[in-house]
């Protein structure tokens, strides 16, 4: 099978819904992914290799971040959590092609914010003033 140009995305058309319902369009997701960890078994007497042992599947939290707005979803979640009400809900990345077609999910599941950091506010500076919320959860949805 030859590979195809036309079969990559690029990273930038990609949208965040909590529990189904879109929470607005970020510049940034980090924390896609998920690692499996190994233990190393030393067998006496066989001293060309080392077996590795599947232990556990662990993922880094995810980090959504973008421009500040009026929509307050994922801040007023968070504002929840600090006052014990913790609501554990499925979170889902969306990347879509260049005619915006879903092509690829990533679902984390029980997951609610840990850290909520707002903007740098700089008064000689012109950026977007940017807010960043960190997610934990208990693991990608595999489907």
């Amino acid at each position: 099978m030859a590979f195809n140009r036309s079969e990559l995305f690029p990273s930038f058309n990609f949208g965040v819904e909590v529990d189904g319902l879109l929470v607005g369009s970020f510049s940034e997701v980090s924390g896609i992914g998920s690692e499996i960890d190994i233990e190393e078994y030393r067998e006496g007497g066989v001293n060309d290799f080392v077996h590795k042992l599947i232990k556990n599947a662990k993922s880094s939290n995810l980090v959504c971040r973008r421009g500040i707005t009026t929509l307050t979803v994922l801040y007023d979640w968070y504002k929840q959590v600090i006052n014990g009400n913790v609501e554990r809900r499925m979170v889902t990345i969306t990347l879509f092609d260049s005619q915006n077609n879903p092509v690829k999910n990533w679902s984390y599941k029980n997951c609610f914010p840990i850290s909520w950091k707002g903007p740098e506010l700089k008064s000689d500076g012109n950026t977007i003033a940017i807010e960043s919320v960190e997610l934990v959860h208990q693991g990608m949805v595999w489907l």
